[in-house]
């Protein structure tokens, strides 16, 4: 594995279990993600692309196959060792922001700052808030702003922590389209001036087009096996 490869996955598969049998959700999934490189993951509904993303991210684990994250294979580890690894080189964005309700705006991102034991956490988050043009709002809570407000907050939240990659599942899709384009403006800005690597869940085919590159899933499987591949 190169040392510019951030992402790996190696014949991922992930069964479920239904009343209707086993499902297969992500099937035999094989693909690199280069360091700095911004990916969308395209699909119909049901195609497995959140499924897939949550076993890069660490969130969820393979039935089988292999997935390696900021060089370090993650398959095996322990819920607490993939929420440390993911808390120190991971960022999320969610089309429903969870942002914590009791947490005002400012403290919900200063969260992944005070987990990292960072004690200009306060200084750095209230940076983050001005420059998602939120620097009146700190004191808010999230009941108390927009949708859009609020994915620009989970979006500071996101990006604060410098993050490896930062996995975006349909940030958009509880917003309207002017405040969905603004917000995938920032979401852009943001990648470019850290270097982050992006990767991106949406069925947008507008917005996936603004990707390096795009991976298409259908039925578990990745469309293209030779696009998976970094270039």
């Amino acid at each position: 594995m190169t040392r510019d490869i951030v992402l790996k996955a190696d014949r991922l598969t992930r069964k479920v279990s239904s009343p209707e049998g086993t499902l297969t959700i992500v099937d035999d999934v094989s693909l690199e993600i280069a360091a700095g490189e911004t990916v969308a993951l395209v699909g119909a509904s049901g195609a497995g692309k959140s499924t897939l993303l949550a076993l890069l991210a660490g969130l969820d684990v393979p039935t089988s196959g292999q997935c390696f994250l900021a060089g370090e294979e993650i398959t095996h580890l322990s819920e607490d060792e993939r929420a440390r690894l993911r808390a120190a080189r991971v960022g999320f964005v969610f089309q429903a922001f969870h942002l914590v309700p009791s947490l005002t705006a400012l403290e919900n991102v200063m969260l992944p700052l005070e987990l990292a034991g960072r004690s200009d956490a306060r200084k750095t988050a209230q940076a983050m808030l001005e420059r998602v043009g939120l620097a009146r709002r700190g004191g808010h809570y999230p009941r108390q702003l927009s949708g859009g407000e609020q994915q620009r907050v989970a979006l500071a939240r996101a990006s604060v922590v410098r993050p490896a990659v930062l996995f975006a599942d349909e940030p958009t899709g509880n917003l309207d389209t002017a405040t969905g384009e603004s917000i995938c403006n920032l979401l852009f800005e943001l990648n470019a001036e850290a270097h982050t690597t992006l990767v991106l869940v949406t069925h947008d085919r507008t917005l996936a087009a603004r990707c390096g590159r795009s991976l298409e899933m259908s039925g578990g499987r990745l469309l293209d096996r030779g696009a998976a591949r970094t270039g």
